[in-house]
């Protein structure tokens, strides 16, 4: 019998960090002398891994100066979160959506675009890291929609796709799912419009956290 896993991405759909990244992002731009994107722009490629993300923003750009300014990202926040600017507050109800489907017998994964180091000083803040049975970042796994995240994360909690739901709020977490046949769910309170996600493969999205807990357990 394989497990149930619940896999979530982070930024835009656990917590909201939409204001460090542009700050970030905006900071990055400046220091190596460039216009800073639109933030509908950055907003667009959260979810990517950095290099990934700058080669989005910047496509006329060698892949070294992609990997020059992605790392100019991480030297601005590490800084900001140094100077106590990084604010990541969950979103409304997902604490309890975390607990109530832990206490139904879920495993709980993440896989994020984000650090090693960051989603653990997040999930931490948080007091939810002990929840989460795999985490998955951009550390040790091609950018998404690449699906290593998920595979590894179902091998780690001994699911298989027909029992994995990727939770996201971009089409690079839909597309991720899809790639590996699991359940591709979507929230509407992230970076993505509902109808991108609908478009990238998601079977529903939900407009808050009740709503996703019976998405995630096949109802509604």
């Amino acid at each position: 019998m394989s497990n149930r896993l619940a896999l979530f991405d982070c930024d835009g759909t656990l917590v909201d960090s939409q204001h460090n990244i542009c700050t970030a992002m905006d900071r990055a731009f400046e220091a190596v002398k460039l216009a800073p994107p639109a933030r509908h722009q950055t907003v667009a490629v959260v979810g990517l891994s950095l290099p990934e993300a700058m080669a989005v923003l910047l496509p006329e750009a060698e892949a070294d100066f992609h990997l020059h300014i992605a790392e100019q990202y991480k030297l601005v926040f590490h800084a900001m979160r140094g100077q106590g600017m990084v604010h990541e507050p969950l979103f409304a109800g997902i604490a309890e959506l975390i607990e109530r489907l832990d206490s139904a017998g879920w495993m709980l994964g993440v896989a994020t675009g984000k650090s090693d180091r960051g989603l653990n000083l997040c999930l931490t803040h948080h007091g939810l890291i002990e929840r989460f049975v795999t985490l998955q970042t951009a550390d040790r796994h091609p950018s998404k929609p690449h699906p290593s995240m998920i595979e590894q994360a179902m091998a780690d909690a001994g699911a298989v796709p027909e029992t994995t739901a990727m939770i996201g709020d971009t089409s690079f977490d839909m597309e991720m799912a899809v790639a590996v046949d699991a359940r591709a769910l979507g929230v509407g309170w992230g970076y993505h419009p509902p109808q991108d996600l609908i478009a990238a493969g998601a079977q529903s999205v939900a407009v808050d956290a009740d709503q996703l807990y019976r998405h995630i357990g096949g109802h509604d």
